[in-house]
């Protein structure tokens, strides 16, 4: 087993456990991120009846050109704040984080603080 196996499995792991318990309905939606090397993605879902309700990305056709000179941290902090406008057009104002298994630093960090910016409640 090789070591990108490893983080894989480690990363699995505490997004199952924190799955677990976690849950997003419509009043308060769950907040999931996923995070590539170059991007990073977050979603309002409600996982009663398993519906997206809002979403946004650094990898949107209509923002790319925005976050092109950008930091990944700089990035990810606007994107917590676009989600959190599209969150409140959607009447929405409390949300579940669920870091799907990152580490609670970085941009992850940037994109919940962002959020809370933009006037989510996490």
């Amino acid at each position: 087993m090789n070591k990108d196996t490893k983080k894989k499995d480690r990363r699995d792991k505490i997004r199952r456990r924190i799955r677990s318990t976690i849950r997003g309905t419509s009043e308060r939606p769950r907040m999931c991120v996923y995070k590539s090397n170059n991007h990073i993605y977050a979603q309002l879902i409600n996982d009663l009846e398993a519906v997206t309700l809002a979403s946004a990305s650094t990898n949107s056709n209509e923002l790319k050109e925005k976050f092109k000179d950008k930091t990944r941290t700089e990035a990810a902090e606007e994107v917590g704040k676009i989600l959190a406008k599209n969150a409140q057009e959607e009447g929405i104002n409390k949300v579940v984080f669920d870091r799907s298994g990152y580490k609670y630093h970085g941009v992850v960090k940037a994109l919940a603080e962002g959020a809370r910016e933009g006037g989510l409640d996490l």
